[in-house]
């Protein structure tokens, strides 16, 4: 008696070749596409100067880390302040305004000071900076 062999079947057709093409259009596609919104106008941001001396004259204006605010080395208030900045704007329009900021100063202290001298009449602000080390 004579056994035979079962016939082979027929392999079945894989897949995997078509997850893997789907796979990599998915990486290409979240690669080459934007994930920001993008904004409706172009943006410019403005440039940082480090290694140029100040402009001489104007006046300085300090702020501490805890916010408290200093002209000519005496600690004023924000109101006062304004008020001296305003009165020597009266006499000099072209005032220049350097803001000496302690980096640990928050933002809601600079800010703001910036945008009352502004209205106050004041053209230029200057912001001092430290660079980095190379």
């Amino acid at each position: 008696m004579k056994l035979r062999r079962a016939p082979p079947r027929a392999q079945p057709e894989t897949i995997v070749a078509l997850i893997d093409v789907v796979f990599f259009l998915l990486v290409f596609f979240i690669l080459v596409g934007r994930m920001d919104a993008t904004a409706p106008f172009d943006v410019i941001p403005p440039t940082g100067v480090t290694g140029q001396d100040l402009p001489a004259g104007g006046m300085t204006v300090a702020v501490a880390g805890d916010g408290s605010y200093a002209i000519d080395g005496a600690v004023l208030s924000r109101d006062a302040v304004l008020e001296k900045a305003s009165a020597r704007l009266a006499g000099a329009p072209d005032l220049l305004f350097r803001i000496n900021a302690d980096r640990g100063a928050a933002l809601r202290h600079v800010l703001p000071l910036i945008s009352d001298l502004e209205a106050a009449g004041a053209r230029d602000v200057v912001l001092i900076v430290t660079p980095n080390p190379p």
